[in-house]
């Protein structure tokens, strides 16, 4: 790959030209990475609802044409000025936010939230410069997230970008840059359920389903998986849910169907819907004293959260979480090796697989409720 390096190359990408239109795969430019940048090779890509959700741009700033994808297994194929810690060969993950390691969120230990590089969705262009390293006869096309994977190269800040272990197979750990490892720490690195303990999960998406996994992980006792579409709860008792819970079949709150059947409340609860009503339950189903909730899902913008005083008074805990709290460089590699060991198992959320050539089927899939996650090959 060094004979690329400092040149631009000539690659396909998955352009999405306007919202909700199939994306096109088009024959880009791809610049070489500029200070503290680095130039990607994507050998494995798969799709998350956050890309749906933006590509269909009903409730967000749309920024077109875009290349879209932020959950890719890849190599570096060259590095910018000052990139110290990759190296041409070395395998990673590009991560929708980031780790500069010198603000005060990067030296927190309670913290992943960095100043410089947290998820800016209206942003199109590279932090350095503020332009896009992509480009068709010319013509600038936009970033998403800071990562664009669906694409044969891409040009990533190096703050975004895990190095793993070369051993781990791309085409398995790719899942673990966005959806599966926020919900897989929301429940071990937020929530920390005892061995032994109660967990309730709101929403069985593969969010949710990680943070089921989390909870199996962990030791949880009880499972209790919280969903209005019946036909995900067979799918979820491969994840360790025990049980399940359809609102819809009661007359009354969730909540008190919950505490009416944990003798009082769960002992964890995790939301992964992003709808505020099941956010409000998920922290009332919680056992007073020692109860402990935390929101995963992103709420509509003009949502308000209600709740009795009285149930932060009575020793029940509300937390927030953004992707699990894991520090992108940090602590990506050792949930690799999670997976690695055996500890946790990746397969059960892949449920379809496509060539690059055929990336709107993957759309296609998720719209219909069909899909986890489907992974992109980016070489077929």
């Amino acid at each position: 790959m060094s004979r690329t390096a400092g040149q631009i190359i000539k690659c396909k990408a998955a352009v999405a030209w306007e919202a909700g239109k199939p994306l096109v795969i088009e024959e880009v430019e791809v610049a070489p990475p500029q200070a503290m940048e680095v130039r990607l090779k994507i050998l494995y890509t798969s799709l998350c609802h956050t890309d749906v959700y933006f590509w269909e741009a009903k409730g967000q700033t749309p920024v077109f044409p875009r290349i879209f994808g932020h959950e890719a297994g890849g190599i570096v194929e060259s590095v910018g000025e000052g990139v110290t810690d990759l190296s041409p060969g070395d395998h990673v993950l590009p991560v929708f936010t980031g780790e500069c390691k010198d603000c005060a969120h990067c030296k927190s230990e309670e913290s992943n939230m960095c100043s410089l590089l947290r998820i800016n969705t209206d942003r199109g262009v590279m932090i350095n410069d503020g332009k896009s390293r992509f480009s068709i006869n010319g013509k600038p096309i936009f970033h998403f997230v800071g990562t664009s994977t669906f694409s044969e190269y891409t040009v990533v800040h190096v703050g975004c970008v895990a190095k793993i272990n070369p051993e781990a197979p791309l085409d398995k750990v790719c899942v673990l840059s966005c959806g599966i490892s926020t919900g897989l720490g929301a429940t071990l690195n937020v929530a920390k359920p005892p061995k032994g303990s109660t967990v309730a999960v709101f929403g069985l998406g593969a969010v949710g389903l990680a943070a089921a996994e989390g909870a199996r992980i962990a030791g949880a006792s009880r499972i209790i998986g919280i969903d209005v579409n019946p036909k995900r709860f067979n799918e979820a008792k491969k994840f360790g849910v025990t049980e399940f819970v359809n609102p819809k079949d009661y007359d009354k709150p969730v909540q008190e169907v919950l505490s009416e059947i944990t003798d009082g409340g769960v002992d964890r609860s995790i939301e992964c819907t992003g709808n505020v009503d099941a956010m409000i339950s998920a922290f009332e189903c919680v056992h007073d004293g020692w109860g402990v909730a935390v929101l995963v899902g992103v709420p509509h913008k003009d949502a308000a959260f209600k709740t009795h005083p009285m149930n932060f008074l009575s020793e029940r805990t509300l937390k927030g979480t953004f992707f699990g709290n894991y520090k992108p460089r940090s602590d990506l590699p050792s949930v690799v090796e999670k997976y690695m060991n055996k500890e946790l198992e990746l397969e059960k959320f892949i449920t379809h697989e496509v060539s690059f050539t055929e990336i709107n089927k993957a759309f296609d899939y998720m719209l219909q409720g069909d899909s986890l996650r489907c992974i992109i090959r980016m070489d077929a």
